[in-house]
């Protein structure tokens, strides 16, 4: 009997901890992979308070809650969870789109970025969601009620209809065009601020990655790329980082050195509220052989 009370005990020592730690991992958020094309996932849009980046009082932090959930097959992110959405000027019309109606829902194109263990989202296109009510009118002006339409899925029915396609039946959500809402007036009196900026694509140009400020530890808006003019009389302009593999990996490959490396950058320019960002989509050191200055 006694030996029989060990050999239960003892399984369940072994038995619990695992049990515990599946658990633990089946309720975690794992981050997705970077690049992850997000291809029309409903949810909503949310502005968070910026607490993480003091200096730039004025920088919101716009990010999308999810309807559902969303998966690459390794990563997770679990319904009513949120990323962050990067600066960009789809972005920015996002802003002003949700500035001006009450429902926040959205349907998103893009791509999305692993920095630090961190997801965020690049959007390249959205699409506005409204939801789809019929009208509180009184009982007097209500339509009557049709006797003569047939029954679904009730007992003696004439056409029985599988329950996925009846859920689908009442579209509670229909999707609304820039020009649909352009034509209801409901699109920004100002169209020069609302108007979309062209994103172009910055291919193999030559730069160092500079890090300002003592948060750069903590966050990714403190880090720039300035491109090198190489001897020509240029204006030296720099373009703000946005977090993503590529960054991390050459912000890796600069802590290993002594002095600053220069990197062969290409990535997409976008803009927003009039600073330009740069989504790396490499970065390639450059070898001076000595024949560059430092």
């Amino acid at each position: 009997m006694d030996k029989k009370l060990t050999i239960s005990v003892l399984f369940f020592i072994s038995v619990l901890p695992a049990a515990l730690v599946l658990g633990a991992t089946k309720n975690r958020q794992i981050p997705l992979r970077d690049g992850f094309a997000l291809t029309g996932i409903d949810g909503r849009l949310v502005v968070r308070d910026n607490n993480e980046n003091s200096r730039e009082s004025s920088f919101e932090r716009w990010s999308f809650e999810f309807d559902s959930d969303v998966s690459d097959g390794g990563g997770l992110v679990k319904v009513g969870a949120s990323l962050e959405i990067l600066p960009s000027s789809v972005l920015e019309r996002m802003i002003a789109d949700a500035n001006n109606v009450s429902n926040t829902s959205y349907r998103p194109w893009g791509r999305v970025t692993q920095y630090k263990g961190k997801n965020f989202i690049f959007p390249n296109y959205f699409l506005p969601l409204a939801d789809t009510k019929e009208p509180n009118l009184p009982t007097s002006q209500k339509p009557p009620q049709q006797e003569d339409r047939p029954k679904i899925n009730e007992p003696n029915d004439v056409l029985t209809i599988p329950k996925e396609l009846i859920e689908k039946l009442p579209d509670r959500k229909k999707r609304i065009d820039h020009r649909t809402r352009e034509q209801n007036g409901t699109e920004p009196a100002d169209k020069t601020k609302s108007e979309l900026k062209q994103d172009f694509f910055l291919a193999d140009r030559s730069g160092f990655i500079r890090e300002s400020g003592q948060e750069t530890a903590k966050s990714w808006r403190q880090v720039s790329f300035v491109p090198d003019a190489i001897g020509r009389t240029e204006a030296k302009t720099s373009l703000r980082l946005l977090p993503c593999a590529a960054l991390e990996q050459a912000q890796r490959k600069q802590s290993a050195a002594p002095e600053a490396l220069r990197f062969k950058a290409a990535g997409i320019v976008t803009k927003f509220k009039g600073k330009d960002y740069l989504l790396l989509q490499r970065a390639t050191r450059v070898y001076s052989h000595g024949n560059f200055g430092r």
